[in-house]
């Protein structure tokens, strides 16, 4: 009976010691370092890359907004970092900013701007990873999952913004990832998607420059850095897509028209969803407020009439998922 008794008393400290190490191992998982980190998963049988910035405050416990910068074409999570300010936001505000890389035509190779420029697949077909079906959005959602497992992240108040193709390229995780995404900011971009409608609406503003070379806001023909050339249509088609998506009213309301930057909203549309719509004088293909790496004569001008990081993480605030 004492064995009996004995060799029970082994076998639950046994277990325990094994749940605690469980444990230890799930925690472990958890980060608690601020700063910079690059990370690299494995999608698709491509090794794909972000980085992270967790503020100066983050201690792992408390479970932080993410807000993840898609980058233009041609550029790179690191790039998108240091143009749009938003790892220095995030120091301020208290959330995890995430800057993952496209893919480059050759991914054997470094990227660079001209020769093999990292593209996202933003729905239009353009590109290696349009000509590919580079599966973005797959890695995007996946990223997000390996985001959660290293980090204590806020999963309802999970948003995305982007530049150009970048942009584009938000559109469609917002479209396509709406479970989980609970606000958008696209910048200076196309929605190429012919959709019907949303499982789940997701708010959105928008902001473009008048004077931008590459997406004209009246659409034309536009010769890109590469020497190819593209017809894009009006900026205004896009907003009247995620419009009606949301079931907004189609006529939206001046909210702001003060030295050079014009502000339109749309909404309410479904469950209290709306649709912000900034233009801003002067601006060329740039990021409002940010700083460009690209020479003027190829983008045009820089603004300091308004910050877009500031604007889009006050819209942000506004809009976690229902």
């Amino acid at each position: 009976m004492r064995r009996a008794v004995l060799a029970l008393i082994i076998a639950l400290l046994t277990f325990g010691c094994f749940l605690g190490g469980i444990t230890y191992v799930r925690r472990m998982r958890t980060r608690q370092t601020s700063g910079d980190e690059t990370f690299t998963i494995r999608w698709n049988g491509l090794n794909r890359r972000y980085i992270v910035h967790a503020p100066r405050s983050y201690d792992g416990r408390t479970r932080l907004p993410v807000v993840v910068m898609l980058h233009g074409a041609g550029g790179t999570g690191a790039g998108a970092m240091e143009e749009t300010g938003w790892a220095q936001k995030a120091d301020e505000a208290n959330f995890l900013a995430v800057f993952p890389d496209a893919t480059p035509p050759d991914p054997s190779t470094s990227a660079q701007f001209l020769t093999n420029p990292q593209i996202w697949n933003d729905g239009s077909g353009r590109g290696h990873a349009g000509r590919r079906d580079i599966d973005d959005v797959g890695f995007v959602n996946f990223m997000l999952d390996d985001l959660s497992n290293r980090f204590r992240v806020d999963e309802n108040r999970i948003f995305v913004t982007g530049f150009s193709n970048g942009a584009s390229m938000t559109f469609r995780v917002g479209a396509e990832l709406s479970s989980r995404v609970a606000a958008i900011a696209p910048v200076s971009g196309h929605f190429w998607l012919n959709i019907s409608k949303l499982d789940h609406p997701v708010s959105m503003i928008f902001l473009t420059g008048t004077e931008d070379p590459l997406n004209p806001i009246n659409g034309g023909e536009v010769r890109l850095p590469w020497g190819t050339t593209e017809n894009k249509p009006p900026i205004k088609e896009s907003i009247v897509k995620w419009v009606k998506l949301l079931e907004c009213p189609s006529e939206p309301k001046i909210i702001q028209d003060k030295d050079g930057v014009k502000a339109f909203a749309y909404g309410p549309g479904r469950e209290g969803s709306e649709v912000l719509f900034h233009t801003i004088e002067g601006l060329g293909h740039t990021w409002p407020g940010g700083k460009s790496l690209l020479p003027e004569r190829l983008v045009g001008k820089t603004t300091d009439k308004i910050k877009a990081t500031d604007a889009i993480w006050n819209f942000f605030q506004n809009h976690p998922k229902k």
